[in-house]
C-alpha cells in the first residue's frame, strides 16, 4: 500500500541532480525516522530560499538583493568581467581568492540538441554588459565540456566582433596529479597552452 506523502517526498528528492530512486529513498527514510528537525529545518530553509531568492539585476547570480554583493562591492575590478555558466560556478571561482574583478552569469550554456542557443543563456544582456564603456577584457569561465567549449567559441567570435579583449581560462594538468593517471585530453591540451 502505497503513502502518498512518503511518495511525494521521494519524488521531489529525485528531482536534485544525481539523486536516483534509491538515494531518494534512504533520504526520504532517514529524515522521517532519524531526523524530522532536520527535515522540519530543510523544508523551512527550502520555502524561504524560493521565496526570497532572485537573480541580480547585473550579473545574474543568486542574491536576496535586487543587485549582489559582489557587483556592488567597490573593491572589485568593474575592467575586467569573467563570464561563467551557473551560480555555482561564480562560487568556485569566488572561493578559490584568484580573482577580483566581476562577473556575468549565462545560466546555461549553448546546446543545439537540446535546442539551447545564445538567445537562451543571455547572449545579448551579456554584449550590452560588456560593452557598458568600463570593461576592458572578457574572461570566458564556461567548462570544458562539448558545449562549453561551443559556448565559449559563440561567444568570443560575438565580443571579438565589438572590439572587446577576450581571454578563456587555461587548462592543464591538476596540481598535485601524476601524468600517468590523466587524461589524453587533458594532457595535450597542457601541451599546447604550456607558456
Amino acid at each position: 500500500m502505497a503513502d502518498p506523502s512518503l511518495d511525494g517526498l521521494i519524488e521531489a528528492l529525485r528531482r536534485l541532480p544525481g539523486v536516483g530512486q534509491k538515494s531518494a529513498q534512504r533520504m526520504a527514510y532517514h529524515l522521517l525516522q532519524h531526523d524530522r528537525e532536520g527535515a522540519r529545518r530543510l523544508a523551512g530553509a527550502l520555502e524561504q530560499a524560493v521565496q526570497r531568492t532572485r537573480h541580480c539585476e547585473r550579473c545574474g547570480t543568486f542574491t536576496e538583493a535586487p543587485v549582489c554583493a559582489t557587483c556592488v562591492d567597490p573593491r572589485r575590478d568593474p575592467r575586467q568581467l569573467c563570464v561563467v555558466e551557473t551560480p555555482a560556478d561564480l562560487a568556485a571561482l569566488e572561493r578559490s581568492g584568484s580573482y577580483r574583478g566581476l562577473y556575468f552569469v549565462l545560466m546555461g550554456r549553448i546546446s543545439p540538441l537540446d535546442g539551447i542557443g545564445a538567445a537562451e543563456i543571455g547572449a545579448e544582456r551579456l554584449l550590452a554588459r560588456a560593452q557598458d564603456g568600463v570593461v576592458d577584457e572578457v574572461i570566458l569561465a564556461t567548462g570544458f565540456s562539448a558545449e562549453g567549449e561551443v559556448t565559449a567559441h559563440a561567444l568570443s567570435l560575438a565580443l571579438r566582433e565589438r572590439g572587446l579583449k577576450v581571454t578563456r581560462l587555461a587548462r592543464g594538468v591538476p596540481a598535485g596529479s601524476e601524468l600517468e593517471y590523466v587524461d589524453l585530453g587533458t594532457i595535450a591540451h597542457a601541451m599546447g597552452d604550456r607558456r
